[in-house]
């Protein structure tokens, strides 16, 4: 059995998720203690547990501690099969992190796996869903998932209640990338949404990036206002995504207090912020899609501006499970970082 101290690198929820995703992958038992230790609110959240379970299910698994609060969890999978799994998170908890969770197990079942996720889809402390929909799945396409995914509904904090359904296809093979070269960029696409508040918001959202990516030639960002059935309370998003060779993506959330100009100058801000440093990947996809490359039979190398705490915890747990090694070099002022078969 695997043990990990869950207080490792980041220590949040991300080394749970990971570690009991490989653990159904590789079909190794594992042992999490010490879980979310440095947090304010230690232990399992609800959707943590909601996570942990969906993986479990998706494996025929079982787990050992599987309550809110808890700070040590035993997992032992079984075999992974296709089905169809609704996924309750109870609270505005992140329906795009319990994905995260899933996503790895649900490729390499034998057949189509249908996931409807319910819960929070633009919420802090997450990728937002059409970060998720618009910037990693589309860099996970490229190196051999299949995944769709529709929202049925959006839910903010606190009440939740958003939907996301998700369908994945089998993965044979995970392919690599290489960057060795700059990667070009040559157009940024967005969407500026808000749910049950005025439909001006988008519109200023908007304006404020678009003068932040002035001198970019093609930039084009949707408005979006969601009203009734289509959102539970209120909220709001930008996200952006600059395209091309690869996929950069920024985000930023509408929040009382926070101007809507704020909203869209801290958008446009991040990603210009990437797109000047002429990286590969952002500093969030770069921890998403390193899972996957661990798994291809072949080198990858990309780079980013830093090595942030949550791509640090994963270069940490992947060769825990995987037969890789994953080193990050300085690169000028930025950072190399490449993932190596080792078996």
């Amino acid at each position: 059995m695997i043990e990990v101290d869950g207080a490792l690198g980041e220590g949040g929820g991300q080394l749970l998720r990971m570690a009991v995703a490989l653990g159904a992958v590789r079909n190794l038992p594992v042992r999490i203690v010490h879980i979310r230790a440095s947090r304010p609110n230690p232990g399992l959240a609800a959707q943590h547990v909601a996570a942990v379970r969906a993986v479990a299910e998706l494996c025929g698994g079982t787990v050992e501690g599987l309550k809110v609060g808890s700070s040590e969890v035993e997992f032992r999978p079984g075999p992974i099969v296709s089905r169809n799994l609704a996924v309750e998170v109870g609270t505005a908890g992140s329906t795009t992190l319990v994905l995260q969770a899933c996503l790895p197990v649900a490729a390499v079942a034998p057949g189509t796996v249908r996931l409807r996720v319910t819960g929070g889809t633009d919420v802090p402390w997450s990728p937002p869903v059409d970060y998720f929909a618009r910037v990693f799945l589309p860099l996970l396409r490229r190196i051999g998932g299949h995944v769709e995914l529709e929202v049925r509904r959006r839910g903010y904090y606190p009440r939740g209640g958003g939907v996301i359904e998700a369908v994945i296809e089998p993965t044979r093979a995970w392919e690599a990338i290489r960057f060795d070269e700059v990667a070009k960029i040559s157009r940024v696409r967005g969407i500026a949404h808000v749910s049950n508040l005025p439909e001006d918001i988008p519109k200023r959202m908007k304006h404020a990036a678009l003068r932040r990516l002035h001198g970019i030639p093609d930039v084009k960002i949707e408005e979006r206002v969601y009203r009734g059935d289509e959102a539970i309370g209120q909220g709001g998003a930008l996200v952006l995504a600059a395209e091309d060779d690869t996929i950069l993506g920024s985000t930023s959330l509408a929040e009382r207090g926070k101007s809507s100009e704020r909203v869209g100058e801290e958008a446009a801000a991040n990603l210009r912020d990437e797109l000047d440093s002429r990286v590969s990947l952002d500093v969030h996809a770069a921890d998403q899609l390193i899972p996957y490359l661990a798994q291809s039979r072949a080198p990858s190398r990309f780079i980013v501006r830093e090595v942030s705490r949550h791509l640090k915890t994963m270069m940490t747990i992947l060769p825990r499970f995987l037969p890789v090694a994953i080193h990050a070099e300085p690169h000028g002022k930025l950072w190399s970082v490449s993932t190596e078969p080792t078996g």
